[in-house]
């Protein structure tokens, strides 16, 4: 088949890298495959090597000062919508909102339902949910909430994860490697997604803070993302002053580099407002490494029996010592083999599965 994933960037967010993952398994399974997105402030590619048997089309999108959210996601919408070629494909796929509303017609994956005050963003959201005219959910949790609040009925499809690349950077041959960013961190608890809302920054803050373990150090890893958060990062920043906590902020780190530092770190954080799956955190528990998540339906589908779970700061705090008092051998080897099942060859077989059965 002819197949067109759609996405809104380049970076190394959550999306693009189930977009670009998506690809290259189909591609795999012999399908032709092209990604569209938008080249974001002069990017010509993506923040990976991507497999040469996957198009790239890649739409120019450069950056204006001053540019408000609204007006930067209908200008993202026009210029991706000038710029795709619906004609040439027997299944668009878009996997957000942006890119949902740049076509006219499309399967969508919804990741995780967000809920927007910005009035383009608010509709963008929702004409991407009510026009495809298939859904994908990452989880049953979400599929359920499309069909609680729109009467939409998803095809579930659990996000794939690079298993083994995580799990090869817990082995002895990676040492060096670890050891490379316990020496700069020293022992650490770790965040990846950067510092806004829907990755409960300022909830870590607060349960950090709590943490009777005065040899650990909070780091915060990625970031990049569409959308303005910046007054919310000044909040992050105020409140971390007067928690008297000193966060490493590294934003985004190489993608040959981030298995190494999930590997090293003393326990993976994840206290998401709102996940479809918990992309990162499968990675972290590929890696060995324990997790402590936000108490929401999703992530007890997906990680129940392997993390630990808080509900506010104290709760979160409590799982956060726990992890760090020693290890658990057998949580370690569940979190490894629950990892080793998600497999984005399946994820790509039950794509082409349902593409067929759309096509018909």
């Amino acid at each position: 088949m002819r197949i067109a994933l759609l996405s809104y960037s380049t970076k190394p967010r959550g999306g693009v890298v189930h977009t670009l993952a998506l690809a290259e398994a189909l591609a795999a399974e012999g399908q032709d495959v092209t990604v569209w997105t938008l080249g974001r402030g002069g990017d010509s590619g993506f923040f990976r090597p991507v497999d040469p048997r996957v198009r790239l089309r890649i739409v120019p999108f450069p950056d204006l000062d001053g540019e408000a959210v609204g007006p930067r996601i209908l200008r993202s919408i026009d210029t991706l919508r000038a710029g795709f070629e619906p004609g040439a494909y027997d299944i668009v796929h878009a996997q957000d909102c942006i890119s949902a509303n740049a076509v006219d017609r499309c399967v969508r994956t919804v990741h995780h339902i967000d809920h927007f005050t910005t009035p383009e963003l608010a509709a963008c959201h929702e004409r991407a949910i009510v026009r495809p005219y298939a859904h994908v959910c990452v989880s049953a949790a979400v599929a359920g909430e499309l069909l609680d609040g729109w009467g939409i009925t998803a095809t579930v499809i659990p996000n794939g994860v690079e298993a083994a690349r995580f799990a090869a950077a817990a082995s002895p041959a990676a040492q060096e490697e670890r050891q490379r960013w316990r020496d700069r961190l020293g022992r650490y608890v770790l965040s990846v997604g950067g510092i806004e809302p829907r990755k409960g920054s300022l909830e870590l803050l607060e349960a950090f803070a709590l943490l009777e373990e005065r040899d650990v150090r909070l780091v915060i890893a990625g970031g990049e993302t569409l959308f303005d958060y910046r007054d919310y990062r000044t909040r992050w920043e105020k409140r971390a002053i007067g928690l008297d906590v000193s966060p490493v902020v590294l934003g985004a780190v190489a993608h040959d580099e981030l298995p190494f530092l999930m590997a090293a770190a003393g326990v993976f954080a994840f206290p998401s407002a709102k996940e479809g799956f918990g992309l990162a955190a499968m990675e972290a528990v590929a890696a060995g490494v324990p997790l402590v998540a936000s108490d929401l339906p999703v992530l007890r589908e997906v990680f129940g029996g392997v993390a630990g779970f808080g509900s506010d700061a104290p709760t979160l705090a409590r799982e956060l010592s726990r992890a760090l008092a020693g290890p658990d051998p057998a949580r370690r080897a569940a979190g490894e083999a629950l990892a080793a099942r998600y497999t984005w060859r399946a994820a790509a077989r039950s794509h082409i599965q349902l593409y067929h059965s759309l096509a018909s």
